[in-house]
C-alpha cells in the first residue's frame, strides 16, 4: 500500500525532478563554499601553506562571504524579475564556477577574499531564484519535496568539503566544486523555463510550450488557464512596502521572521560550520580527530534534515521548533561549561568526550527543527500581496545575523575565550523556545487566509456559499475586485 501511495505521489513528475536536480546541483558547490573555511583554515595556518594568512584574515574570510551575501540582495531581486529565476540559476552558477577557480588558483590571500565575496553573492541569488523556480515549475503533489531538495544539496556539499579537504591538496576541493558547477551549467539550461515567469512577460505560447515539457499528461489546457489567471490575479494584488507595517497580521508576521533568523544564527550555526575544526582542537578531545568529528557533524545535519523534511506536515511547526530550540540550547550550553572548566585550570581529561559528544547533539537537533522551520514558515506567514517583499526582508535578516554572529564570536573568542560567546548562544536558543511556544502560531494544516486571521488573532469566519467565492475557490479569477479586497483586508 505504502509503495503504490509513493508511486502514485512521483506518477508522471520525472521531467520536474530531472530539472530540480539541474537546478540544484550547484546547491552542494554553495555547500561546499558554506563549510570551507572550517577544514581549510587550519591548513592555511600551517607553515607549508600555500597561502600565507594572519588571524585577521581567519575573521575577514568568513565576515565577507557575508558581506556578499548582503550585496547580493539587491542583485537578486532584479534578476528574478528581469532574467527570469533560471536564467538567475544559471548566472550564480557561472559566478560560483569564478569562486572555484580564483580559490584554486590562489597563491595570496587576496585572490580568496576576492572569491569569498563572489561566492556569498551567488549564493544569495541561487537560493532565492532555485526556490521561485521549483515552486513555480512543480506539480503540488510532490512541490514540498521537490522544495526541500536544494536544502538538502547544500548539506551534502557541506559534508563534501568536511570528508575532502583536510585530507588532499588545497586545489582539489575547487576541482571538485568546479566539476559540479560545470554539470549544472552543462545539463540545466536545456530545462523548461518557468511558466508563471514567462507568461508574466507575455511568451504565453513559449510557457505553454515549457509547461507541455514539465508534464507528463496529455492536456495541459487547464493548468495553462489556472497559471495565467494566478499570474493575473498576482498582479492586482501587488502591495507596497508600507504594508509590511501598516497590517496587524503582516507586522507579526515580519517579528516572527525577524525572530527566528536571528535565532537561527544566534544559535551559532553559521559560527559552527565555519569554526568546527577549530572549536573541537581548541576542546583537546581525545576520542576523535576534527576532521573525523567534521564528517560525522555534517552527515548527522543531514540525515536529521532529511528526517525534519519528512515529519514536519505530521507532527507540526511548533513542536519541532520548541524542542530543537530547548535541545540545541542544552546542547550550547553543556560545551560552554566544559570551556569554562578548561579555562579555570580543571583537569579535563576524563571528560574530553563531551565537546564531541555535544556538537553530534548539536548538529541532529538544531537541523531536527530550528534549522528547518524557519524555512518552511517564510512562505506561509505572507499573504501573497507582499510575499516577494516580505521573503526578500527575511532574507536580508538571515544574512545580516549570519554576519552578526560570526563577528560576535570571533571578538568575544578572541577578547576572553570561548565559553562567553557558547553561552550567549544557548541562551539565545532557550528564549527562542519560549518565544516559539507562547507567540508563534502553529499553521500545519491551516491555508493562507486562515494563516492571516490567527496572525491577526481573529477567529477565522465560517465560509459563505456564493456564487462569487465559489468561482474564485474553483479557479476562477473573473471577479478580481472581490479578490482583491478579500485580501486587502488581511
Amino acid at each position: 500500500m505504502r509503495e503504490n501511495t509513493i508511486c502514485h505521489m512521483f506518477k508522471g513528475t520525472l521531467p520536474q525532478v530531472i530539472a530540480v536536480l539541474t537546478g540544484t546541483i550547484g546547491a552542494v558547490s554553495d555547500g561546499m563554499h558554506y563549510g570551507w573555511t572550517a577544514p581549510v583554515l587550519p591548513i592555511l595556518d600551517k607553515p607549508d601553506s600555500p597561502v600565507h594568512i594572519t588571524h585577521t584574515d581567519h575573521t575577514w574570510l568568513e565576515s565577507i562571504y557575508m558581506c556578499g551575501g548582503i550585496t547580493g540582495l539587491p542583485v537578486t531581486i532584479i534578476a528574478v524579475d528581469k532574467i527570469g529565476r533560471k536564467n538567475s540559476i544559471i548566472m550564480s552558477a557561472v559566478i560560483s564556477l569564478i569562486s572555484w577557480i580564483l580559490i584554486g588558483v590562489a597563491d595570496r590571500v587576496e585572490y580568496i577574499y576576492v572569491a569569498r565575496f563572489l561566492v556569498g553573492l551567488s549564493g544569495d541569488v541561487a537560493f532565492v531564484a532555485a526556490p521561485m523556480y521549483i515552486a513555480e515549475i512543480a506539480d503540488q503533489k510532490v512541490r514540498g519535496f521537490l522544495a526541500g531538495i536544494i536544502y538538502i544539496m547544500m548539506l551534502i556539499g557541506i559534508l563534501v568539503i568536511y570528508a575532502v579537504a583536510p585530507f588532499v591538496d588545497f586545489y582539489v576541493p575547487s576541482i571538485i566544486g568546479g566539476i559540479l558547477v560545470v554539470i549544472q551549467l552543462v545539463t540545466f539550461p536545456f530545462m523548461p523555463d518557468s511558466p508563471y515567469y514567462l507568461i508574466s512577460k507575455g511568451k504565453e505560447e513559449k510557457a505553454k510550450k515549457h509547461l507541455r515539457k514539465l508534464r507528463t499528461c496529455e492536456s495541459i489546457d487547464k493548468e495553462f488557464a489556472e497559471i495565467a489567471a494566478a499570474v493575473k490575479r498576482q498582479r492586482s494584488e501587488r502591495g507596497r512596502p508600507q504594508d509590511l507595517l501598516i497590517s496587524k497580521s503582516n507586522r507579526k508576521a515580519v517579528l516572527i521572521m525577524f525572530v527566528l533568523n536571528a535565532a537561527q544564527h544566534f544559535s551559532s550555526i553559521s559560527v559552527m560550520l565555519m569554526n568546527l575544526h577549530e572549536i573541537l582542537t581548541a576542546a583537546e578531545s581525545s576520542y576523535l580527530s576534527s576532521e573525523v568529528a567534521g564528517i560525522l557533524f555534517a552527515a548527522l545535519m543531514l540525515i536529521a534534515a532529511t528526517i525534519a523534511d519528512f515529519i514536519v506536515d505530521k507532527f507540526g511547526r511548533k513542536i519541532l521548533l520548541t524542542t530543537s530550540s530547548l535541545l540545541t540550547g542544552l546542547s550550547l550550553l553543556v560545551l560552554a561549561i566544559y570551556f569554562s572548566l578548561k579555562h579555570s585550570g580543571a583537569d579535563v581529561d576524563s571528560i574530553s568526550w563531551i565537546p564531541v559528544a555535544s556538537v553530534m547533539v548539536y548538529a541532529a537537533v538544531f537541523k531536527f527543527g530550528l534549522g528547518i522551520i524557519p524555512i518552511v514558515m517564510t512562505a506561509e506567514l505572507f499573504p501573497a500581496k507582499v510575499k516577494a517583499m516580505g521573503m526578500t526582508i527575511a532574507d536580508f535578516f538571515y544574512v545580516l545575523f549570519a554576519l552578526l554572529s560570526v563577528e560576535l564570536y570571533q571578538r568575544l573568542a578572541d577578547a576572553f575565550y570561548y565559553d562567553l560567546p557558547l553561552y550567549i548562544f544557548a541562551s539565545s536558543c532557550l528564549l527562542t523556545a519560549l518565544f516559539a511556544q507562547f507567540y508563534i502560531p502553529e499553521t500545519k494544516g491551516k491555508t493562507l487566509e486562515e494563516i492571516q486571521y490567527m496572525l491577526k488573532g481573529e477567529p477565522f469566519p465560517q465560509r459563505q456559499s456564493s456564487p462569487k467565492i465559489e468561482k474564485i475557490e474553483n479557479g476562477s479569477f473573473d471577479d478580481l475586485e472581490l479578490k482583491t479586497k478579500e485580501i486587502t483586508k488581511m
